[in-house]
């Protein structure tokens, strides 16, 4: 509620008036009710200002939140200059709404800018409460991000460890992503001022790795840094994670990642050794040594070449005979049941063949009808399919001899009076 300046002008325009027969003192009443008319247009604007000052609060505390929260997830080395900008927006955005809500309360220059102040400080404690939460999680926000680095390839498709990739070079990308995710986390960096946070991590947690040489006689003019509680050019209040923790964070890391390490390695040896059918180099050394004797008798006596090809054509034929792959797609058991079972049948009667096959003795084959005969008796089965075919004359037999043309006015008599009979038979 605002009480109009007019209204209350009005008002004391006619505090002069009184009844001259009553001896009343008056202004005592007046002095009371202007103080109560202050006081409950004070609070009223008080709940009102208080009001708008809770709901842009919480414009603030949405619009910053998960913002920043997906900022931190996906850290980088331009996440803090982001949420920088963020948080210069959105309080500019919200301080302006602010003002123009509260333009006809007629506040004091102070008590605006105040709440202002507070506004922002507010903005800032929203930011800041945020990184210190996800703070507590820099060691899960690591793992998941070197399993995203480490099991992915650029185009985000997963890895297929082939043997081609260099695990060496993968695994020190994804781990340089998450100490760079610790890096971000270790400090509040809302007032951009510079820190050798980034290249203390990155020169004594990488391998010893220093990016240049500047840098290197730094950390050793040092000492080690990381053995300390505080940053340097870092206030104590901005430190979300101290040089000792992110020490023992790193070693808790590398150690619970390393299992991926070696199963990627793994899986790299398992896949080379699949798609290898060689022998390893010792074995071909071994077996070139150790069987140097075997070869000279074999140089020495060919027949030994000639036995096994025999044996080797010998165990072919077998294997297609048996059907060796079909027998064990029912299992291990009934192959092995059914391979003995037609093991000795399958060998006595290829031996059998072979032997007929040496001799010379091949089985008759039956002979093949002539092509006359064969037209002829489809003829006949056409145009009597249910009766039995009678005998060939032998006047047709007999005319092989002949001409073609003999041959074809020989068949039109059967055939002719074969469909006669036919004929007559359906009349009747």
């Amino acid at each position: 509620m605002y009480v109009e300046p007019q209204s209350m002008a009005s008002f004391f325009t006619i505090s002069d008036a009184a009844i001259q027969q009553a001896d009343w003192d008056s202004s005592k009443v007046r002095e009371k009710l202007r103080r109560d008319i202050e006081a409950h247009a004070s609070s009223v604007r008080s709940a009102m200002l208080s009001e708008l000052i809770a709901t842009f609060e919480k414009r603030l505390s949405v619009a910053l939140t998960g913002p920043v929260e997906s900022l931190f997830e996906a850290s980088g080395k331009d996440t803090w200059a982001s949420i920088r900008k963020l948080l210069k927006h959105e309080s500019g955005t919200t301080v302006s709404g602010f003002c123009s809500a509260v333009a006809g309360f007629e506040l004091e220059p102070g008590t605006l800018d105040k709440i202002v102040q507070n506004l922002r400080d507010y903005a800032r404690d929203i930011v800041e409460k945020t990184a210190r939460e996800e703070a507590g999680k820099v060691l899960i926000r690591m793992k998941d991000r070197f399993a995203t680095v480490f099991n992915h390839d650029n185009d985000s498709l997963p890895r297929v460890w082939t043997g081609k990739e260099d695990i060496r070079m993968i695994t020190r990308g994804a781990r340089s992503a998450s100490l760079m995710h610790m890096t971000v986390m270790a400090a509040i960096r809302l007032d951009e001022r510079p820190d050798k946070i980034e290249n203390v991590l990155f020169s004594l947690l990488m391998d010893g790795t220093v990016t240049t040489p500047s840098q290197s006689r730094s950390v050793a003019a040092s000492g080690d840094p990381l053995a300390s509680s505080t940053w340097e050019e870092v206030p104590l209040e901005k430190t979300l994670i101290t040089p000792v923790q992110c020490k023992s964070l790193w070693r808790q890391f590398k150690a619970e990642t390393e299992y991926a390490v070696t199963q990627a390695i793994s899986a790299q040896e398992a896949y080379k050794r699949d798609n290898n059918w060689l022998p390893p180099p010792w074995a071909i050394l071994a077996m070139v040594v150790l069987g140097f004797n075997e070869f000279m008798l074999l140089l020495r006596n060919p027949l030994y070449l000639l036995v096994l090809f025999v044996i080797f054509l010998l165990g072919k034929a077998l294997w297609v005979q048996m059907d060796v792959p079909g027998e064990f797609r029912n299992g291990m058991l009934a192959g092995l049941l059914s391979l003995s079972s037609r093991f000795l049948p399958t060998v006595t009667n290829l031996l059998k063949r072979l032997a007929e096959e040496a001799r010379g003795h091949r089985t008759p084959e039956e002979p093949r009808p002539t092509p006359y005969l064969d037209s002829w008796s489809f003829r006949n089965q056409t145009l009597q399919p249910n009766s039995v075919s009678g005998s060939v004359p032998d006047s047709s037999v007999s005319s092989n001899n002949s001409t073609e043309s003999g041959l074809e006015c020989s068949s039109s008599q059967p055939t002719h009076r074969r469909v006669t009979n036919v004929e007559q038979a359906e009349f009747s």
